[in-house]
């Protein structure tokens, strides 16, 4: 049996997580190994969207506010020390903190956060920002001091104070930024708990603690080391103790060997997943510009059986549609029924793509399926997919890449398909639908699809503060994007964490982007 279970759940949209308190006094000094299962393409916050940036790159920046890492989805000041909203809801300012400092040792003051978010939100000289459409709303932002930041909203946003929260927005020096709007890509200076040591493709990533942080005595770790390694030499790391953790989540098989293995020492963190996999279709390539196509690959899929037999196997076990199932602005399972796709009767869907693949002449379509070569859970989950469409005919060859390429594959003009993934760090509509609004508009939307109508929905729900009534506006949306089946969603996933319990004060979330600067993390003896 080990140590101990932490069981996280997600009901109604609300994370409770049952973390016992300790009565030990965290410890200074150490470095702690952790693996890592892919590589960051580069090193800006603004422009990524992978675990594989977050955990090794995240822990040399901060944020202006953050989730509490044991109380999610609590938020509290990170660079912010405090806040305050207008009325109207369209005035945010923010008092920061002083005494704060660059890795270089320069002043951070209110000049480095407008010069951060006016990157995110329109990004200049070929710099890029993955989520500009979230922070559209901002109209201006100014500095009336070195401490202070108002932010002014064009319209009311209900999500907008949790997106300052956002992992991703790290915020850089104004100066650097001047100097070259391009700068975080290819270096690391933040005024996060570590510094960036060393970084060598293929082997491991190194943070050193950073002796003038802001925040107390933190951190307690001397530094970490992210080995860069997967499948089953990451396992195998992880039970030899090579590694401590691996904190975005294995498969329960991997799970119930890693405790046998690790024994007396393993503890164990789960929680539902706010990530699901997606179905990418590239509408501006033939056939995949023809509606019929995309919706007979939708309708091939049984996505109820996948679910309970791929969750022995791998970190997936939820069916829901736009939203995660059980979050309260979700479609229930009756409303989810009666979308394209998710109806129980599998065969009579099989039938109804048939016939749609004879009308749009395209019975024996073979296509490329862009994949991540990442065993968990694209690997399983690309290959049901491809048999899945075999049961209607089609021919689809497999092609798993490493993160970086598969990336620049889903960004590009070239592919057919792509097993793509949408993960945020929390459940709200306004970042969980940008994969869904039209491609001129998000960055995020690698399908060429743009659907004003369904713009246009997006913004109504946004501004809608009555829960019924963006509860409806979002199904209309949802049965659109459905019956388009340009990104169509799969399963949704489940997070099963183990680590050895030397590793002390680290919370599981609903994210794998969250909890991870590892500033109040610490080693036991």
């Amino acid at each position: 049996m080990y140590k101990a279970l932490v069981t996280t759940t997600m009901l109604a949209g609300l994370f409770a997580l049952p973390v016992a308190a300790t009565a030990e006094e965290p410890r200074h000094g150490g470095v702690l190994p952790f693996a890592v299962s892919a590589e960051p393409p580069n090193y800006d916050c603004h422009a990524n969207t992978s675990f594989a940036f977050i955990h090794p790159v995240r822990p040399s920046y901060n944020t202006l506010l953050r989730f509490v890492p044991d109380s999610y989805p609590d938020i509290e000041g990170d660079l912010a020390e405090s806040w305050d909203v207008s009325d109207d809801g369209l005035t945010y300012t923010f008092e920061l903190r002083e005494g704060v400092v660059f890795h270089d040792g320069s002043d951070f003051t209110s000049r480095d956060v407008k010069a951060s978010y006016d990157r995110i939100r329109d990004p200049q000289d070929g710099a890029v920002s993955i989520r500009a459409a979230a922070y559209s709303d901002i109209e201006s932002i100014e500095t009336p001091d070195d401490h202070t930041v108002v932010i002014n909203l064009s319209a009311p946003n209900a999500a907008m104070l949790a997106q300052f929260a956002s992992p991703w927005d790290c915020i850089y020096s104004a100066e650097k930024l001047e100097e070259d709007p391009r700068w975080p890509e290819r270096n690391i200076m933040g005024t996060g708990p570590f510094t960036f040591g060393d970084h060598v493709a293929g082997s491991h990533w190194v943070g050193e603690r950073f002796e003038d942080y802001w925040d107390g005595d933190k951190p307690y770790l001397d530094g970490f080391r992210a080995i860069f390694t997967s499948g089953a030499p990451m396992v195998n790391a992880l039970a030899g103790g090579e590694v401590l953790a691996e904190f975005r989540g294995h498969s329960p098989a991997d799970r119930d060997r890693l405790v046998n293995s690790i024994g007396d020492s393993a503890v164990v963190q789960e929680s539902a997943w706010a990530c699901k996999l997606i179905v990418a279709l590239n509408t501006e390539k033939p056939p995949f510009d023809d509606v019929r196509v995309r919706q007979a690959l939708s309708l091939a899929v049984d996505r109820y059986a996948g679910a309970e037999h791929l969750q022995r196997i791998a970190l997936v076990r939820h069916v829901g549609g736009l939203l995660r199932p059980g979050y309260e602005l979700a479609a229930s399972e009756e409303e989810l029924e009666e979308m394209l796709g998710f109806s129980r009767d599998i065969e009579a869907s099989r039938e109804r793509a048939r016939e749609l693949l004879a009308e749009a002449g395209q019975e024996n379509l073979s296509f490329t399926f862009v994949n991540r070569n990442i065993p968990m859970p694209y690997t399983p989950v690309g290959v049901f997919l491809i048999d899945q469409w075999r049961h209607i005919g089609l021919d689809v060859e497999h092609e798993q890449l490493e993160t970086r390429l598969y990336q620049s594959a889903l960004r590009g003009d070239d592919y057919e398909a792509g097993l793509d993934f949408h993960c945020d760090y929390m459940d709200e509509p306004n970042l969980q639908l940008i994969k869904y609004i039209s491609s001129d508009r998000s960055t995020i939307n690698y399908t060429g699809y743009n659907n004003a109508e369904i713009d246009e929905l997006y913004e109504r729900q946004s501004r809608a503060l009555d829960i019924e009534e963006r509860k409806s506006i979002i199904r209309d949306m949802e049965h659109i994007a459905m019956e388009e089946a340009y990104n169509i969603p799969t399963i949704w996933w489940h997070r099963i964490i183990v680590h050895h319990d030397q590793l002390r004060n680290w919370h599981v979330s609903p994210s794998h982007y969250l909890n991870q600067d590892l500033a109040e993390v610490w080693l036991a003896e």
